[in-house]
């Protein structure tokens, strides 16, 4: 049988867990328990991304070497499917009709036709048969590294990002290639230090609700 000093202790417990200073106790405690099992450095226990478009090429070099094959005025439609650059073989291959090509050579009024390639120039004088396959190629790979317990509670991210990125622009009267365009990034080797002096507080949200429940 409780006594009165042990009941009103007991009922004391109660209300002091349903406190902010006990979940705030309880923050701490968490907090202390991850420095403990994650003071050191272990890039495994860190989440990574990967960005990965699906081609016929596995670098940016065996697109190029596709690209180079293509020769205005000689290679047609049905060749371009063989060396990947068609939306039948490859996927995110955008088709570009007359006013798309329009726009994208001609963005002012700067700019006329008469400053344009003579390929360009040749297939807007026939909208109807003036298309053109926009690709962009992307393949990267973002991993982040460094002390867990830093990242984990938002004090300091660092993040190693890599890959490469081929874009090409094919422009076709009827079924010829008549102009071919590329540019990209052979190799992209990033690192982004991002540090925040007050943590998960930086961004108040998770912490308050965490408190607060």
């Amino acid at each position: 049988m409780l006594t009165y000093f042990n009941k009103k202790l007991f009922r004391n417990l109660i209300d002091f867990k349903g406190t902010v200073i006990f979940r705030l106790w309880c923050l701490s405690l968490l907090f202390s328990l991850t420095a403990l099992l994650f003071s050191c450095s272990t890039t495994s226990l860190l989440p990574s991304q990967k960005e990965v478009v699906v081609t016929p090429w596995n670098s940016f070099g065996d697109a190029t070497i596709a690209y180079d094959r293509i020769t205005p005025y000689q290679t047609k439609k049905d060749q371009l499917e063989e060396l990947g650059f068609a939306p039948q073989v490859t996927p995110n291959v955008q088709i570009l009709n007359y006013l798309d090509i329009l726009e994208h050579f001609l963005p002012n009024q700067s700019i006329t036709k008469k400053d344009l390639a003579e390929g360009l120039q040749d297939c807007l004088a026939d909208q109807e048969q003036c298309t053109a396959y926009s690709i962009t190629i992307r393949k990267f790979d973002s991993q982040r590294y460094g002390n867990v317990l830093l990242d984990l509670f938002n004090f300091r991210r660092k993040t190693n990002v890599s890959g490469w990125e081929f874009r090409a622009l094919i422009v076709l009267k009827d079924d010829l290639v008549v102009y071919k365009l590329s540019s990209g990034a052979p190799m992209n080797d990033e690192l982004r230090d991002t540090k925040n002096p007050l943590g998960p507080l930086q961004n108040p949200d998770g912490v308050w609700w965490l408190i607060t429940q």
